[in-house]
């Protein structure tokens, strides 16, 4: 017999006795899995039924419930739309497409490290008593198409930059403590969910080998380096199969993968396993044996007369609960909900630690430096940027997104906001005259555009679509439950206009998503790019637009220029001409792309070991010179490729990358580090990940398109 086995046998004979353990699970002290026995032999089994509800808590045994909150870029109290938030203000950076933008595993770890913080102290505080600890973030799911209308809370649409991104973001949610979580990190949505029209009945179909290489790739990370023990289940089926009930979740998720806490349903999910998958023949009993037994322990919407149901008929057992509900209780083990020990550093956040983190100087000024650092420069012909203030007199700032920091449906409602032209008037102080207008009516935008030194225009789109549920009423929009029929921009044309009677005008677009800005491109001196939302967003472009700050976003999405370049919008193989991989069209940006106000030289390539086997790290150097004015960052980037391209192989692949500062006229030793693993391809006859014995080619530089630096090496 077992140690746990035998600890319970004995728990149970001390109570039949009349001896009780006094709460066992309380100890501290005492080995996890023999705390979670205890908990579970002492719970009744409506408290089990209870348990796979989200907000999980035993009043009777004194468990605090750990609540939930979405958390992509800042902490949400309130309703599932921005219209519902609660009055307390959370601390709100960019949409997490432009945290993507930095490329800097660093500073997402900073960020969700604050985020967590905010919200322990929103949880603990007793002015607030607000909030839940298990944290909805980070989304990683890939943005394989720009027209989804979700792909404002992605990283982008390559798994290796997703998944590094993702684990620091996990980490700095969780903390670094070895016992306790300041949060728990649930990753969302398993699994290929990119369309939102109907993501509630459609099948995400493609191989096995992109199972492994690309949409799980993320989530596999997720959980086994970055420590996340929570999953959220998407609406839309995979191969046929709706994800709430797939057999990848115990098989790869639980089993392989070495998953031990929650795995929970979206919103409405087991409904509409039944009424939009058509599933069961509307016998709930049923469906929720089957959502359990695949490996759900958590319901967002009303299950438990299902849940009964299925036990009476036999369909499930109190066992296979209290399998499934022993990792939603050890996800609050971790929390530190089962006990009020010392022991745990976060438990003082709020309580002895009273000084509301929003409050401190350093909060500013680390969202400030996560927008700038999200700023991506896409044009500058004749170096227009940065802005000489010595040699302008007259500003004028266009357009209304110059006046908005508007805010998402993952947004929080910020304790204050700095729009751009707010930022600008900041700027300019009484030395140069500013002039605003909010579009062209009238010829309005012309006559500014004309009367000034410097015209910058801000256009973007509105991250809620500025409509109800569903509604997008400028089809190049899109958000939850739309996606975007178009990726035109429909303010391109003002940005021409001005263009037209100012030939020094710097195009400001705050978007969620790529845009085919063809014509902008062409015809505008300067174009930067930034996401919504952050409450620094004003000070963040004219960091940029002024040289404060020099720019070094990159993009994490190839920007197409025509929308007949995209495939079906529902084929789900990626091999067929989607993302960076497998694009073959020239693209309007490139993935990886961004300019810098310096110019950066690559010399010396240095490879370690020219051949790899299992156990090896593939170790490349080289120098890297700022020979221009400024002093500034590159995120340097290492792609792999294959010697030979066979069909359905990826023209290349990201597989390291690094941001760094150079000053102006200095040299540096760059080391980036490819580890085997990421060298390995799944072989679908093996149903394995094996390294092949073949020749590949190394490419170094500033994007996927713009490589430096070329190298040879075989992996064995």
């Amino acid at each position: 017999m077992g140690t746990h086995k035998k600890f319970l046998v004995a728990v149970l004979f001390l109570s039949a006795l009349g001896v009780h353990s006094q709460n066992f699970f309380n100890n501290h002290s005492a080995n996890e899995e023999q705390r979670l026995d205890d908990l579970i032999s002492k719970m009744t089994l409506d408290e089990k039924v209870d348990a796979l509800g989200n907000n999980t808590r035993i009043p009777r045994l004194g468990i605090q419930a750990s609540g939930s909150v979405e958390g992509l870029h800042g902490i949400v109290l309130g309703g599932p739309t921005y219209g519902e938030r609660e009055n307390t203000p959370t601390t709100v950076f960019p949409q997490a497409y432009g945290l993507g933008e930095t490329w800097d595993t660093d500073l997402l770890y900073r960020v969700a490290t604050y985020i967590s913080t905010e919200n322990r102290y929103l949880f603990q505080n007793a002015k607030y008593r607000k909030s839940g600890l298990i944290m909805w973030t980070p989304n990683v799911d890939l943005g394989r198409d720009p027209r989804w209308g979700r792909t404002e809370e992605c990283y982008g649409e390559d798994a290796f930059l997703t998944s590094c991104l993702a684990v620091a973001f996990i980490k700095g949610i969780q903390g670094e403590h070895p016992k306790y979580w300041r949060n728990a990190s649930l990753m969302k949505h398993f699994l290929s969910n990119s369309n939102e029209c109907g993501r509630t009945y459609s099948s995400s179909d493609y191989s096995d080998k992109l199972f492994r290489e690309y949409y799980s790739y993320p989530f596999y990370k997720g959980v086994t380096e970055g420590g996340s023990q929570t999953l959220m289940t998407a609406y839309n089926a995979y191969n046929g199969i709706p994800c709430i009930m797939h057999p990848v979740l115990r098989d790869v998720v639980m089993d392989e993968w070495g998953l031990k806490g929650t795995l929970l349903t979206d919103g409405g999910a087991f409904k509409l396993l039944l009424s939009a998958h058509k599933k069961f023949d509307n016998d709930r009993g049923a469906a929720a044996a089957a959502c359990i037994k695949a490996g759900i322990t958590k319901f967002l919407d009303e299950y438990k007369d299902a849940v009964y149901d299925a036990l009476n008929r036999k369909l499930i057992t109190e066992k296979d609960i209290d399998k499934a509900i022993r990792g939603n209780m050890w996800i609050s083990l971790k929390l530190g909900l089962l006990d009020g020990s010392q022991d745990n550093p976060y438990s003082g956040i709020g309580v002895t630690d009273t000084v509301a983190p929003w409050n401190k100087p350093k909060t500013k000024e680390l969202v400030r430096e996560a927008t700038r650092k999200s700023v991506v420069l896409l044009k500058n012909k004749n170096n227009l940027l940065p802005l000489d203030k010595k040699k302008i007199k007259k500003i004028a700032v266009i357009g209304r997104r110059a006046s908005e920091v508007l805010q998402d449906w993952y947004s929080g409602k910020p304790f204050y906001t700095v729009s751009v032209i707010d930022a600008i008037k900041e700027e300019a102080g009484n030395s140069i005259e500013v002039k605003y207008v909010e579009s062209n009516k009238m010829d309005s935008a012309r006559s500014v555009a004309a009367w000034a030194d410097v015209a910058i225009v801000c256009v973007g789109n509105h991250p809620t679509c500025n409509a109800g549920w569903e509604q997008a009423p400028v089809i190049g929009e899109g958000k939850e439950a739309v996606d975007r029929q178009s990726i035109q921009l429909d303010q391109e044309e003002l940005m021409l206009q001005v263009n037209k009677v100012n030939p020094n005008t710097v195009g400001v677009l705050i978007s969620s998503f790529p845009y085919a800005i063809n014509k902008a491109d062409k015809q505008l001196p300067a174009l930067v790019h930034l996401t919504n939302c952050s409450q620094e967003l004003g000070h963040a472009v004219t960091d940029v637009l002024f040289g404060r700050y020099n720019p070094a976003g990159r993009l994490t999405q190839t920007w197409v220029k025509d929308i007949n370049d995209l495939p079906h919008m529902m084929d789900y193989d990626i091999t067929k001409g989607r993302t960076y991989m497998y694009f073959e069209k020239e693209p309007l940006y490139p993935f990886g792309y961004g300019l810098s106000y310096t110019d950066f030289e690559y010399s010396k390539v240095v490879v370690s070991d020219y051949e790899i086997s299992k156990g090896d790290t593939l170790k490349v150097s080289f120098s890297l010179k700022n020979t221009g004015k400024f002093d500034g960052e590159e995120v340097v980037q290492l792609y792999v490729s294959p010697h030979k391209r066979l069909s359905g192989e990826p023209i290349k692949q990201l597989k390291a990358f690094k941001r760094v500062f150079v000053r102006k006229g200095e040299t540096v030793r760059v080391e980036l580090e490819v580890p085997y693993s990421e060298l390995q391809i799944w072989d679908e006859t093996q149903d394995r990940f094996v390294l092949p014995n073949i020749k590949r080619k190394i490419g170094i530089g500033a994007s996927s398109d713009d490589i430096r630096l070329n190298a040879v090496f075989r992996t064995l």
